[in-house]
Formats: C-alpha cells, sequence, structure tokens
C-alpha cells in the first residue's frame, strides 16, 4: 500500500530510540524527510546519521529539552528550516515510579511539562506550518495506562491521562485547519528501557522477566515490537487515513480489560 508520504516531513520528539526512532525509520522507510529530537546531542545526531544513510532521506536531528518553551522553539524553526512540517508525532516521555504521598511537587511539574506541555507548544508552533502546506496529521504517543492504570505509577498515569483528553480536545480545534489529530495508546512495547529495567532487576534471567510481564498482562502472551507500533502510527499519520480523527487507538495485544 502506498501511504503517500513521499516527500512529507515528519517530526519525532523522544526519535533517539525506542519507540521514537521504530517511527521515525517508519517514515523515512516510506519516503519521509524527519526531524528527531532528544536531549543527548551524540545520540539523536547518530540516529539521524543512521536513517539517512539506509533510507536516503533527510534527516535533521535537534538535541533540545522538550519539557522548555526553548527546547520546543529549536525544533519548530528546524522543521520550518526545511520547508516546514506536514506530521507532528508526540513522543517524548518516560515512565515514574512513586506514591502520591511522598512524591514533591517538582517531580509532578517536570513529568506534566514533558508529556503535556511539549505536545501543547509544538502542536502550537507546528500548526502554522501544516495549516500553509494545506493540513497535516499530528499523533499523541499516550498510554495504555492513561485509561488502565498501574499502582506505581501515578504520576505518569495522570500526565498520560492529560495528554490522551489535550489530543481529543485539540483535534476537534484543528480539523478546521485541516489537520487530523489521534492518539495512541500502547501496552507493552519492548524499549530498551524495559529491556534495561529487567536487566537491574533480574540480571541473566532478565528476559524470562519480561515474558512474566507479557503473560501476566497482555492477552496475546508477548511485548510488542517497536516496528509494529510503528507501522500503525505511520498508517495513522497518512492519508490512507483520512478519515481517522479525535480517535484514541490501543495498541495493546489484548492488555486492556474494558469496552
Amino acid at each position: 500500500m502506498d501511504l503517500q508520504l513521499t516527500g512529507k516531513v515528519a517530526v519525532i520528539t523522544g526519535g533517539s530510540k525506542g519507540i521514537g526512532l521504530g517511527i521515525a525509520r517508519a517514515f523515512a522507510r516510506e519516503g519521509a524527510h524527519v526531524v528527531i529530537t532528544a536531549r543527548t546531542e551524540a545520540a539523536v545526531t547518530r540516529a539521524a546519521q543512521a536513517i539517512a544513510d539506509e533510507f536516503g532521506v533527510t534527516a535533521v536531528p535537534v538535541a533540545s529539552d522538550v519539557s522548555t518553551a526553548e527546547g520546543c522553539q529549536a525544533i519548530i524553526d528546524a522543521a520550518a528550516g526545511i520547508g516546514g512540517a506536514d506530521i507532528f508525532v508526540s513522543n517524548a516521555g518516560t515512565g515514574s515510579n512513586e506514591t502520591v504521598a511522598e512524591a514533591p511537587d517538582d517531580k509532578w511539574m517536570d513529568f506534566w511539562n514533558l508529556h503535556v506541555m511539549a505536545a501543547v507548544r509544538l502542536s502550537r508552533g507546528l500548526a502554522d506550518q501544516m495549516e500553509a502546506k494545506g493540513g497535516g496529521a499530528m499523533l499523541m504517543n499516550a498510554s495504555i495506562c492513561a485509561v488502565q492504570p498501574l499502582w506505581y505509577e501515578p504520576i505518569y498515569n495522570t500526565t498520560k491521562a492529560a495528554l490522551l483528553m489535550f489530543g481529543k480536545c485539540l483535534s476537534t480545534e484543528m480539523i478546521k485547519r485541516g489537520i487530523r489529530v489521534n492518539t495512541v495508546n500502547p501496552g507493552l512495547i519492548r524499549t530498551p528501557d524495559w529491556e534495561n529495567t529487567a536487566r537491574e532487576l533480574k540480571g541473566d534471567d532478565w528476559q524470562s522477566y519480561l515474558q512474566e510481564v507479557a503473560d501476566e498482562h497482555a492477552d496475546i502472551k508477548r511485548f510488542g515490537t517497536t516496528e509494529e507500533l510503528a507501522d500503525f502510527c505511520v498508517f495513522l499519520c497518512s492519508p490512507r487515513a483520512s478519515y481517522s480523527v479525535g480517535s484514541a487507538y490501543h495498541v495493546d495485544g489484548g492488555m486492556l480489560k474494558t469496552v
């Protein structure tokens, strides 16, 4: 299937590893140019060069902290520098571990800025570029935890739920400007962060630990790959999904236990 993405410009935050890198590679495979961002300059530069070398597209690295207004503006400027964004995937984020009783205010605000305000600022800034090009698509990468929380990460659960609601509110506003907005809620996706956590907890038996997690939570009894999730995300941002507006899609191997 031709996803009609050749020559488009896709901006992906958190694009140097894991889900973000998988999404960036999937866009590049379809002929789209990419702007990828991360806080570590060496990592994001290395990832962008590898994408450009493999797929023959323009891949622009931006080392910036999306939890700040200045970091977001650097990304907006980088996208403008290669003709303006057609697609924006708000992906940057990380898990948490705390109790409500003990978590300090600063931790709440750090996650709010990373998961929510980054999406707000970048959506606002990139929308003008998309509208000038005749429209586009935005995708919020939230989490199954936005609707089915895990007890040990209340801050992550809450901020991802806010991102889910933001995506819905944004979609109503942006469709009037020719920009489609949707949200994806991944379940267990095998990323370097999951693998590192498993190694810290179980040492050499880390793969057995991941299987135990999958057996407990996912009906499919395995983790999803970044490629599986990326393929879905890229389709959703393509003109082939032109009637998908303001929806939330669970890509979770049966993890969600409600209708």
